[in-house]
Order: structure tokens, then C-alpha cells, then sequence
């Protein structure tokens, strides 16, 4: 079996990961079903990102990661 480890990201890279999937801030909110707002906050540090959220956008941006 083979083990996943996601830690929560910084605000840093949240918005790296969004410029690297070449999306824009309401494009990766839509991807993950949540508002342009939140995802903002998310990329300011204003608001936490919630571990399902950044699942969900790595899974969908093909940036999801597996440790053998």
C-alpha cells in the first residue's frame, strides 16, 4: 500500500501552485467549488485553507503527490 502524506500549504504556495496550473484565482476557486473570495484569502493568509480543499485542487491540477 502505498502511503500519502499532503501537508497544509503555505499561503506562498498556494499561489504558486495556482500560477503553475496557469489558472486564475477565480478559475482554481471554481475547481474546488468556492468563491474567488475565499481562495484570495487563502493565497493572503487570511483564512486557512482547509486540507480537503487542497486535495481536491492537487488531484484535479495532476499535482497530487504519492511517497512510496
Amino acid at each position: 500500500m502505498t502511503e500519502v502524506i499532503v501537508v497544509l500549504p503555505s499561503p506562498d504556495e498556494i499561489k504558486g501552485a495556482r500560477k503553475d496550473a496557469g489558472l486564475t484565482q477565480a478559475a482554481a476557486a471554481a475547481l474546488v467549488h468556492a468563491q474567488r473570495i475565499t481562495w484570495a484569502q487563502w493565497e493572503s493568509g487570511a483564512r486557512t485553507i482547509h486540507m480537503a480543499f487542497w486535495e481536491l485542487f492537487l488531484i484535479k491540477t495532476g499535482k497530487f503527490l504519492s511517497k512510496n
